[in-house]
């Protein structure tokens, strides 16, 4: 039997679907039902392009619907090195549900660096969690001022406003400029996105590792979410996670843990990059 995973965010619906095809039949059979797979998670059938990855096998780097040498073309990213045991632990907060002070707590105590990408109305509504964020030593990164799907922004002006806006209410609280890391909202994108953010200093980053954690009022058991994240780590994974989800504030010291025990070390993004361009000197 041959089990593979396919990770996509649908767009329009905002949803996030798994599609699991366990084929006993032959191999050229299930090879072609993989192809289609694929294709059908990658098409453009939703409202510009949204970011999806595929895992061939647990334990494995995931195939994405683009590679990291065409993302590099525009500073994005959405995994590091394979040949190094470092994890990126990243956070997308459009909203509180009182599950942070909990996740800071957890990530302070393993002195874990992590990314939160936040949006406009998050730094103005919980300044001090934003403070706090950065106190303890973490990125705090622009998700965009009002979530929007970027794909539908083509003039620089209107994609610039929506950074700018979240840059202003960072540096209004902080004091300095907010770091420029970039996440758009639902990972749906453009190429011309990319090419924006790029002009305006970002660097785009995606994910390679993530589950259906977003919903609140159907959480994953703590079961069920080791069963998706652990085969899905790899090296270089960057995670994604939702600072709402009652189940990783609850999981997140074990996880942390086991990924110790993987022989897994934690960097920033900052470690990302400079690690990108000292492969590419």
């Amino acid at each position: 039997m041959q089990e593979i995973t396919i990770i996509k965010f649908a767009p329009k619906c905002k949803i996030f679907f798994e599609v699991i095809f366990l084929c006993k039949m032959e191999k050229a059979v299930c090879a072609l039902i993989c192809i289609t797979a694929i294709i059908l998670a990658n098409a453009n059938i939703f409202a510009g392009e949204s970011w999806g990855v595929y895992f061939p096998k647990d334990g494995g780097r995931p195939e994405a619907n683009a590679t990291a040498e065409h993302l590099a073309k525009f500073d994005a990213y959405f995994m590091g090195n394979e040949n190094d045991k470092v994890l990126y632990v990243t956070f997308d907060a459009g909203y509180e549900n009182d599950f942070t002070p909990r996740i800071l707590d957890t990530l302070k105590k393993h002195n874990v660096p992590a990314a939160f990408f936040v949006v406009g109305t998050y730094i103005r509504d919980h300044p001090q969690l934003v403070k706090r964020m950065v106190d303890e030593g973490h990125v705090v990164a622009n998700h965009t001022m009002t979530h929007p799907d970027m794909s539908k922004i083509a003039d620089m002006e209107s994609f610039a406003k929506e950074l700018s806006r979240v840059e202003e209410f960072y540096k209004e609280l902080i004091g300095e400029d907010i770091p420029k890391f970039y996440r758009p909202p639902r990972g749906i994108y453009s190429e011309t996105n990319l090419k924006h953010a790029k002009e305006l200093g970002y660097k785009t980053v995606f994910w390679s590792t993530a589950y259906k954690d977003w919903e609140v009022d159907k959480q994953p058991s703590r079961e069920e979410a080791f069963a998706k994240l652990i085969p899905r780590t790899h090296e270089g994974s960057i995670i994604l996670l939702h600072n709402v989800s009652k189940t990783n504030a609850e999981i997140l010291d074990e996880l942390i843990t086991k990924y110790k025990g993987l022989g897994y070390r934690f960097e920033s993004l900052y470690h990302l990059t400079d690690s990108a361009n000292a492969n590419a000197s």
